[in-house]
Order: structure tokens, then C-alpha cells, then sequence
């Protein structure tokens, strides 16, 4: 990949919104590799992928620590068993979502039990 087609350090916080402390920490536990030239990280194609996939797992709720293993076993194993421990991870996480959702459809439903129950006592009091 030709050195203009990569992004700045600058440039790949803007693009993915990110602050530079988070870009600095996801390189410090190496879940980013950018190319070094003194004091400047260039990010390539795989750098900018590899922050799709780290955005796009936290908003699933992954763990970095999880994000990071996943990220491994392509480097090690290649597309296939990444997909597959891919499907395992998103099946596991699909469940806890669930029960979140569960979780918070029932508190709403007893907020607004509350709630009415409340305006009932304020309207008897008049």
C-alpha cells in the first residue's frame, strides 16, 4: 500500500471519532499496529479494518480482551476459524443482550407501574 493511502494519527482518531488517548491505549494492548516513523503512526488498510472491527465489537458489548483474541486467531488461523469462534462469540453475546433487554423492559414496566400508581394517589388527594 502506497505510504498516501495510509491515514495520520490525526486522521484515524477524526475517522472514527475517537479520542487519542483511546487510539494510544488500543496500540498499548495491541490491538493496533500502525507503522512508526519517529513520533508518527501511519495507520494501513489492515489498521483501518481492525478499528472497524474493535468499534463494531464494543458496540455489541464485547471486551477488548475478547476483541483482541478474536482479532489474534485471524492472524493465526486464517478467515475460516475466525468466523466460526466469530458465530460461538455473537450466539454467547446475543443471549446476554436478551436478558438485558429483558432486564430493562421489565424495569420499564414497573417505572410506569409506579408512575401511575402515583398520579392515581395525587389525583384522589384533590
Amino acid at each position: 500500500m502506497p505510504v498516501s493511502d495510509e491515514l495520520s494519527f490525526k486522521e484515524m482518531c477524526a475517522c472514527f471519532d475517537v479520542t487519542p488517548r483511546t487510539l494510544r491505549y488500543y496500540e498499548y494492548i495491541e490491538l493496533l499496529q500502525p507503522r512508526k516513523e519517529g513520533r508518527s503512526r501511519f495507520y494501513s488498510a489492515r489498521e483501518v479494518a481492525r478499528m472497524t472491527l474493535i468499534l463494531r465489537g464494543r458496540k455489541f458489548g464485547f471486551s477488548l480482551e475478547e476483541i483482541r483474541q478474536w482479532l489474534e486467531l485471524y492472524d493465526r488461523k486464517g478467515d475460516r476459524e475466525q468466523y466460526e469462534v466469530w458465530i460461538g462469540m455473537a450466539n454467547q453475546q446475543l443471549d446476554v443482550l436478551a436478558n438485558q433487554k429483558a432486564d430493562i423492559e421489565a424495569a420499564i414496566d414497573d417505572l410506569r407501574q409506579l408512575r401511575d400508581e402515583t398520579v392515581e394517589i395525587l389525583q384522589n388527594m384533590d
